[in-house]
């Protein structure tokens, strides 16, 4: 069986025409067969965004559509992509959607266009791959990865994502790459669902897959999800690797936007990549380590200014893995302490129905604590969600702290811990062995300076 190697590029690295041209230059290094997923041009999913926030206020989006159409048409041009070619009724696509009338609940809505980006910029990635001899095929990744119905935020359904990814293997007989959208899935409405379920009792020869399928929505799975995109078609084609294309030579100790000097980690086990992305590590989204580590597909992260440079390798142990130091800084962040109204103990029962209404309302928990009086979470800034909580913890009472950060830091150094935190207010730590975190109040100037 011929290899597979799955190759994701984000938006910085197709931004422009030189960047797509950059790209089809790297893939020519890799002459196996590939699974390539490309994400959304530049700042489009912004501004997708930005037009869907709109679309629910009731204000005009005509210039948006506009601005994003004249950027595709101009990498378009720049490319030599005739203006007849997929991406131009994909963009009519999107247009219509964004102005047939609101039927659905704010995340599902959304769902429908923020695809869109990746659409756009896989027809004009592969019309420029197709010119220049590589012989290449678009699908639509919501083909073959099937999620839940949580909107924003889906899970894959690995059995039947397995079944339908299976079929991606045939394509190769034909061509060499196959380009795909990062980050989007798609889902059977409940009703559907409901509907197989029981004409399969009912009708044992009823095509119940196909009438179940024939009434798929479109789902997200995650901001910066197109990295488990990645690892998703790795998993269930058991390719020979991944690597993930970024404007940094790979996977550093510190963001550089945060944190100056930085290093570079050339190789890191699974287990050390999984906390450095749990915690926060903006170049690795955190669900994309597990299915490579199940099936021990190694994971590089690799330079696309300067390809042929080592970059980071991940595997199920590393060889020459060093406790280096590793900084992560997650800003905009909410500090929210829960205490019962009577003084009683928050024990299990308190915590279970706490549990359940983060997960309903769809908020992470980046950080917590628990004392006998109080239950403390760190949770992503946002004014709606906080506003909802609040209501539903209404037998609790419920206090927040806005605009704290949470800096985690693996294997630290005291001189350097010590030099971070000066002047700054502390309102949470945590230790262990390996790590220590804080919440802490307040700006960072950065990038803070590391001096070891």
């Amino acid at each position: 069986m011929a290899q597979i190697t799955v190759h994701k590029f984000g938006g910085a690295s197709v931004r422009n025409a030189e960047a797509v041209r950059n790209v089809c230059s790297i893939l020519d290094l890799f002459p196996e067969n590939k699974i390539v997923i490309v994400s959304a041009m530049g700042k489009t999913t912004n501004a997708l965004e930005n037009i869907h926030q709109k679309r629910f206020e009731g204000n005009d989006f005509e210039k948006d559509l506009q601005e994003i159409f004249e950027f595709h048409f101009n990498i378009a041009k720049e490319l030599e992509v005739d203006t007849d070619s997929d991406w131009v009724f994909v963009f009519d696509e999107l247009t219509q959607i964004c102005k047939r009338e609101i039927n659905a609940s704010f995340d599902e809505e959304y769902d429908c266009i923020i695809g869109y980006g990746e659409y756009l910029s896989t027809a004009i990635v592969n019309a420029y791959f197709n010119q220049n001899k590589l012989s290449s095929r678009r699908l639509n990744s919501a083909d073959y990865i099937i999620t839940d119905s949580r909107f924003r935020d889906a899970r894959v359904q690995w059995e039947m994502s397995e079944q339908r990814v299976a079929s991606l293997r045939q394509e190769f007989d034909n061509y060499t790459t196959l380009v795909l959208q990062g980050f989007i899935g798609a889902c059977a409405s409940q009703d559907a669902l409901q509907d197989s379920t029981k004409d399969a009792l009912q009708d044992s020869t009823k095509d119940v897959a196909q009438d179940f399928f024939e009434k798929e929505r479109l789902t997200s799975l995650g901001r910066e999800g197109s990295d488990f995109s990645a690892a998703i078609f790795a998993f269930l084609l058991n390719a020979e690797s991944v690597t993930i294309w970024k404007d940094v030579p790979g996977l550093l100790n510190a963001d550089p936007k945060c944190f100056q000097p930085t290093q570079l980690l050339k190789e890191i086990s699974f287990r050390e990549a999984v906390e450095l992305a749990y915690f926060g590590a903006s170049v690795i989204h955190p669900r994309t380590i597990k299915p490579l580590q199940n099936k021990n597909i190694p994971l590089f992260i690799k330079s696309f200014l300067n390809p042929t440079n080592e970059g980071t390798r991940i595997v199920e142990k590393a060889n020459t893995e060093l406790e280096v130091a590793s900084y992560i800084l997650k800003q905009n962040q909410t500090l929210v302490s829960i205490s019962t109204k009577d003084f009683s103990f928050v024990v299990e029962d308190n915590l279970t129905f706490i549990f359940k209404t983060f997960a309903n309302l769809g908020i992470h928990v980046h950080m917590m604590e628990n004392s006998a009086l109080n239950f403390s979470v760190c949770i992503q800034s946002d004014p709606n969600k906080l506003k909802a909580l609040i209501e539903q913890l209404s037998d609790f009472h419920v206090r927040y702290n806005d605009n704290v950060s949470i800096l985690t830091i693996r294997h630290p150094k005291p001189m350097v811990m010590q030099q971070l935190l000066q002047y700054k207010e502390v309102l949470l730590e945590q230790r262990n062995r390996t790590t220590v975190r804080f919440v802490i109040r307040g700006k960072w100037n950065l990038p803070e300076p590391i001096k070891e």
